[in-house]
């Protein structure tokens, strides 16, 4: 499962437990947002312990945010899922909306490198 573009890319590595989202995600609106949900669904249906790891995601949009809560929602509501997820103390974006996540999923491993 991969997703590339010259603007950005997401990948699963399954022996990794690993999604990997880098570059700048611009799409509009969720419909745009569909194969990367596709990708995260299909990750999360092949493991149960996942990590997303998002060091490289430089830009993220209000689109992709909301795209990003809906699939932590979803997994919460699945009850028996480990999500652990890697962000960049670098990325301004990161480091205030990734905590937000831990109020919709307060079991997410969230960590700063």
């Amino acid at each position: 499962m991969e997703i590339r573009t010259k603007d950005y890319g997401i990948w699963y590595d399954p022996q990794q437990e690993t999604v990997y989202c880098q570059g700048f995600l611009r799409l509009e609106g969720l419909d745009a947002y569909q194969p990367i949900i596709n990708v995260l669904t299909e990750a999360i249906a092949q493991n149960n312990n996942l990590i997303l790891d998002l060091q490289e995601l430089e830009f993220l949009n209000s689109s992709g945010i909301s795209m990003l809560s809906m699939f932590i929602v979803d997994i919460r509501n699945r009850g028996n899922v480990h999500l652990k997820v890697l962000g960049s103390k670098k990325v301004l974006w990161q480091s205030k909306s990734l905590k937000n996540l831990q109020r919709l999923m307060p079991t997410i491993d969230l960590e700063f490198i």
